[in-house]
């Protein structure tokens, strides 16, 4: 009796080489003569907010806004970046600020 057949017998083997300029898989080659953009202001902010929902150490961050959640992280002791609560204070009616990335989601 011979092994189990797996999904991956069925397509061959191909091997990658690394690109001429030394880049690997999953990097994207910037263009020539363009250098990176800076984030601007809000887009620095948003990606600080989005790290943070990303960030399990604080907890769920389903069915809660930010705020509520950094509190709640405050209060367990797991001391959460106070960066993130200055920007929720800074713009504090605005949901792209306030909620997390799953808001939109159903629970």
């Amino acid at each position: 009796m011979g092994r189990k057949r797996l999904i991956t017998d069925s397509y061959p083997a191909v091997k990658r080489r690394e690109g001429s300029a030394g880049h690997s898989k999953g990097e994207l080659a910037p263009e020539l003569g363009e250098e990176p953009q800076p984030l601007s202001e809000d887009e620095a902010e948003m990606e600080l907010l989005r790290q943070f929902d990303l960030a399990w150490q604080y907890g769920p961050c389903t069915g809660i806004t930010r705020l509520q959640r950094w509190h709640r992280a405050e209060q367990m002791g797991l001391e959460p970046p106070q960066e993130v609560r200055q920007v929720l204070q800074t713009h504090p009616g605005d949901p792209r600020f306030q909620c997390s990335l799953w808001h939109l989601y159903p629970l």
